[in-house]
């Protein structure tokens, strides 16, 4: 069965993002997928900083982080849009889990194989498209297989009803698409593999 992770690129408690990565991880099990909703609050880490991976090692957190993208063949992340690009707790999680922490680990051994889904949820009027860009940019540059479809949620105090479904036909339909996209590609990246 595929093992798909999922997590918002937030640490906010009301975040509607974690709205966004919460109803993916229900369609992704809709779908067939064995899926592992996470909180990017529960894994706080310090800014990455080199002289810190030098003296300590990766943090604590980086290391359970990383295991568990290490452990499933894909991901979604749902992730805000800040200035035209991604959030700093995203980018620095990320950043963190690239790192080897042990001499024989291949590199980048998080994102391996991986193939990954995006969305964004944003109160504008573009639903955080522009931040997906970068981080479609990041991902595929780190040997990510970043599926296609995408899904942008305009309006996102508005967005979710009282059951955490998308109330516009539109996003909902994006979101469908590109979880199925995700399921597909990823059972099929593991057939051939």
């Amino acid at each position: 069965m595929t093992k798909l992770l999922m997590l918002a690129g937030s640490a906010r408690k009301a975040s509607t993002n974690k709205q966004l990565a919460a109803l993916a991880a229900r369609t992704a099990k809709e779908a067939g997928a064995e899926v592992t909703l996470i909180d990017l609050a529960d894994f706080d880490m310090p800014i990455h900083n080199g002289d810190i991976e030098a003296d300590t090692g990766l943090p604590e957190n980086a290391k359970r982080l990383k295991q568990l993208f290490v452990q499933h063949d894909g991901f979604f992340i749902a992730s805000p849009e800040y200035n035209s690009s991604i959030p700093a707790v995203l980018k620095n999680a990320l950043d963190w889990i690239s790192r080897p922490h042990t001499e024989s680990e291949p590199g980048l051994w998080a994102f391996q194989g991986k193939v990954a889904a995006i969305g964004a949820v944003s109160a504008g009027a573009l639903g955080g498209l522009r931040g997906l860009v970068p981080l479609r940019m990041m991902l595929g540059n780190i040997g990510v297989t970043v599926v296609p479809s995408q899904v942008a949620v305009s309006d996102g105090f508005n967005a979710f009803d009282d059951n955490g479904a998308l109330v516009a036909e539109m996003p909902a339909g994006m979101l469908k698409a590109t979880i199925t996209q995700l399921v597909e590609t990823t059972d099929a990246l593991k057939r051939d593999a």
